[in-house]
């Protein structure tokens, strides 16, 4: 089993936050170029990039 830490990254184009590589993304990961769906649709509204430290903590 691999961790988490030895899986592939990539940074979000919209929030600017690395993301690490996914199960369900295993077909299509060199298309991925989103973090989450909410960084999606905000880059599908046109809203622009935001910087990594404006977006919200979990």
């Amino acid at each position: 089993m691999r961790r988490k830490g030895d899986l592939p990254q990539k940074i979000c184009a919209q929030c600017g936050r690395p993301f690490a590589w996914r199960k369900k993304w295993e077909r299509v990961w060199d298309e991925v170029r989103y973090c989450s769906d909410a960084c999606r649709r905000a880059a599908h509204r046109g809203e622009p990039p935001r910087s990594p430290e404006a977006h919200p903590s979990r």
